[in-house]
């Protein structure tokens, strides 16, 4: 073929790639198993808290190699459903992460709830609340230094927050927005005690640099408790306790964009079908797409035209290593090793010999460790004459990987 759809191709090939490990990783008794359970006991809370791991699947094949991290709030409950997200979504539309589901099954409204409501309304009198405070310096001096240590994690993280967890993330965007980079607050619980955290952001917001910030907020379509006619139109005219939170979340909303010069990248959605319980599986795809809106490929089309130049693409690619290292702080492959491979030789089928050299050049420069890398550019040299330069390329791949393979490899290129 002298054209040919890779976009179409690739396309495919990630979702074969994610169904072949889907297969065969399937346990015979259970059809999937989410999240390695872990603990830590904590000083500041004075107690043992839960929280479970989901690893990428490379992550045992890549064994330098550090991830971007998401803590989600709620993870015994929640955190099945961001893993399933995760999996349809990353490499295109987000990165491959490692997922920490904090576990708030003990104490949730205690350490969610951000400041003390003397009255609260919706829980019993006797509960305590208002302790989120010691809750973020349990995941800032004592959770997140461990999942540091024992995980492959990189400083890039992201809060997901449902309900209180959603109030809770909003609570430390505004008094701790350095520890994490992105925020994602699901039907956030922004009516606790008489808005008391819309209060302290006007004081905050217009204040603080968010650059390289990103918040996205949901809302839940049941505006009023017992009015299902009521709609956002004018769900703000009513001022009954029944639109309170509904109200105190697109209060809320109107505060972020009056003060959209400071840097933070912001989205609301309304799910207008969705109920508060419902609300958590959409808030997740949609928030995890928007918050990483940056890291979704550039011009993929330009790979797909066979008449696009070595120098386009080459810019291309540098660009979008660029912009990853400037987003995550370290150097990050600008694309898949496979993606780029499958590019190569592509393009050595179609006759385009030094543009399968620099797709081959790339994965080397991004993935000096791979022996496949070494091994796919000894075959450009082959297909080329150029046995010597094919041979040292091998024994390269071998000396990464001493497999037989590479071996009879080398004695074959030794013949010619």
């Amino acid at each position: 073929m002298t054209r040919l759809n890779l976009l179409n191709f690739l396309l495919c090939l990630l979702v074969l790639q994610q169904f072949a490990f889907c297969q065969s990783n399937q346990d015979f008794q259970f059809l999937s198993k989410i999240g390695i359970g872990d603990s830590i006991y904590s000083k500041v809370l004075e107690e043992s808290r839960q929280f479970y791991v989901q690893l990428p699947e490379d992550y045992d094949r890549e064994d330098t190699k550090k991830y971007p991290v998401v803590y989600i709030l709620d993870g015994d409950v929640l955190l099945p459903t961001l893993s399933i997200v995760q999996d349809y979504y990353s490499g295109g539309f987000t990165p491959e992460m490692i997922l920490v589901g904090i576990s708030n099954a003990e104490n949730r409204t205690r350490d969610l709830t951000t400041s003390k409501d003397e009255q609260p309304v919706r829980i019993q009198s006797t509960t305590q609340n208002g302790e989120g405070n010691n809750f973020v310096r349990f995941i800032q001096e004592e959770l997140i230094p461990i999942v540091e240590s024992k995980y492959r994690v990189t400083s890039y993280r992201t809060l997901i927050g449902h309900s209180y967890g959603g109030l809770f993330a909003m609570h430390v965007l505004i008094h701790y927005p350095d520890l994490f980079d992105n925020y994602i607050a699901i039907d956030p619980s922004l009516d606790w005690d008489n808005r008391q955290l819309l209060s302290e952001a006007k004081e905050i917001l217009p204040f603080v640099d968010y650059s390289n910030k990103s918040l996205f907020i949901s809302l839940n379509g049941q505006l009023h408790m017992q009015k299902p006619e009521m709609t956002i139109a004018n769900v703000m005219k009513d001022s009954t306790d029944f639109t309170s939170f509904s109200r105190a979340n697109l209060a809320f909303s109107d505060l972020i964009k009056e003060h959209a010069d400071n840097g933070l990248a912001y989205e609301w959605k309304f799910y207008p079908r969705d109920l508060h319980g419902t609300i958590p599986f959409p808030s997740m795809m949609d928030g995890l797409i928007s918050v990483f809106e940056w890291f979704q490929m550039e011009d993929v089309h330009k790979f797909n035209n066979p008449e696009s130049t070595i120098n386009e693409l080459r810019s291309l690619m540098q660009y979008r290593a660029n912009k990853l290292e400037e987003h995550f702080g370290n150097v990050v492959p600008p694309y898949p090793d496979f993606l780029l491979n499958v590019l190569g030789y592509m393009s050595m089928d179609i006759g385009q010999m030094a543009k399968a050299k620099m797709f081959f050049e790339f994965v080397i420069e991004f993935y000096p460790d791979s022996a496949n890398a070494y091994d796919s550019m000894a075959d450009y040299y082959e297909r080329n004459g150029d046995f010597v330069s094919a041979l040292a390329n091998v024994q390269k791949a071998y000396n990464i990987k001493q497999e037989d393979y590479y071996k009879e490899r080398i004695e074959m290129l030794k013949k010619k």
